[in-house]
């Protein structure tokens, strides 16, 4: 297929100066509506390189990869998994953005053959939810131009930022003693990281007798109370994904039970692609773990991390605590 630019013929120095300054999208997948993508690129301030199949990748050839790359497979095949694997490796080592649609059913293999590379995953989009994944793909592009997102875009954005650092100091609160000055308590903090953060650098949270996991009965129950909730108020009024999402792996721990992607997306109660934000978020926090499948590499699971695991223990013994006081 011939390569498609967005340009307007009537003004060809415009057409060179995007080439040169507009990052650049490849488009990927056998029933990519290539009209319909060019305009979300074009709305994005993005050039198209073009669109191929996702075999392309395989066949040896050197498809040129542009800053963000588009995928779209809605049933993937064994050979199309072949295929994100090798694009996950190339678009890492290029330092390429991608984003790529799927459906509930292909989400495990899809999600699976991601491991390096800076992905947005999307689960049966609207026009809409493409154009805000190529719209954050665009922001992060380094040094090239970036259109502004419109004023929806950077709240919804905003928010999730300001949800995720919300629930971050909450479970710091938990993590130590209230009132502590120990020198090193900053150490343990689940805030934003910055450049050089790892989860697990507190040792003097390790040393802490370790409180247990509570009764998974009690987390499903405090899940069915806030599902429960939905029946009689409009279910957006109390949507609070990180800590659905918190809780059903909570229980799964304690179960000594794997939660797969799919599985925490539908416990998130909200759209598939919303939940995949936040589990992408909380992951680079270090809230949340990826661990494949040892009997099936394109499937992962997704798991507390020990810091997180041990706040959410001390933060049920505290409510264990507060209902004795009542008896």
């Amino acid at each position: 297929m011939q390569a498609a630019y967005i340009c307007n013929d009537s003004q060809p120095s415009a057409l060179v100066r995007d080439m040169v300054l507009a990052p650049t999208v490849t488009l990927f997948g056998d029933t990519l509506d290539l009209a319909r993508m060019a305009r979300d690129c074009e709305a994005s301030g993005l050039v198209t390189r073009g669109a191929r199949p996702l075999a392309s990748l395989l066949d040896g050839h050197g498809v040129v990869l542009g800053d963000v790359i588009y995928v779209e497979t809605l049933h993937p095949s064994g050979a199309d998994f072949a295929a994100l694997v090798r694009l996950d490796d190339r678009a890492t080592r290029a330092g390429a953005e991608v984003v790529v649609a799927t459906t509930t059913a292909g989400l495990e293999g899809v999600f699976g053959s991601f491991e390096r590379a800076r992905t947005q995953f999307l689960v049966d989009p609207t026009p809409a939810e493409r154009l805000v994944a190529l719209g954050i793909a665009l922001a992060r592009v380094p040094g090239r131009r970036v259109r502004e997102l419109d004023e929806a875009d950077r709240l919804a954005m905003l928010r999730l930022t300001q949800e995720v650092a919300r629930l971050a100091a909450r479970l710091d609160r938990l993590a130590l003693p209230l009132g502590s000055d120990h020198p090193d308590s900053q150490l343990g903090r689940l805030a934003s990281p910055g450049i050089g953060y790892r989860v697990g650098e507190d040792r003097d949270l390790l040393r802490k007798p370790r409180v247990p996991l509570p009764d998974p009965r009690l987390v499903y129950q405090i899940i069915r109370q806030r599902r429960l909730r939905d029946r009689y108020f409009e279910s957006e009024l109390f949507a609070d994904p990180a800590w659905d999402i918190l809780l059903d792996l909570t229980a799964a721990r304690a179960e000594h039970r794997r939660v797969s992607v799919t599985s925490l997306c539908i416990a998130a109660a909200v759209p598939a692609t919303t939940g995949l934000r936040w589990i992408a978020q909380m992951t680079e926090a270090g809230i949340l773990l990826r661990e494949l499948d040892p009997d099936d590499k394109r499937r992962a699971f997704i798991t507390l991390s020990d810091p997180v695991a041990d706040a959410m223990a001390r933060y049920f013994d505290e409510l264990g605590k507060d209902a004795a006081k009542l008896i």
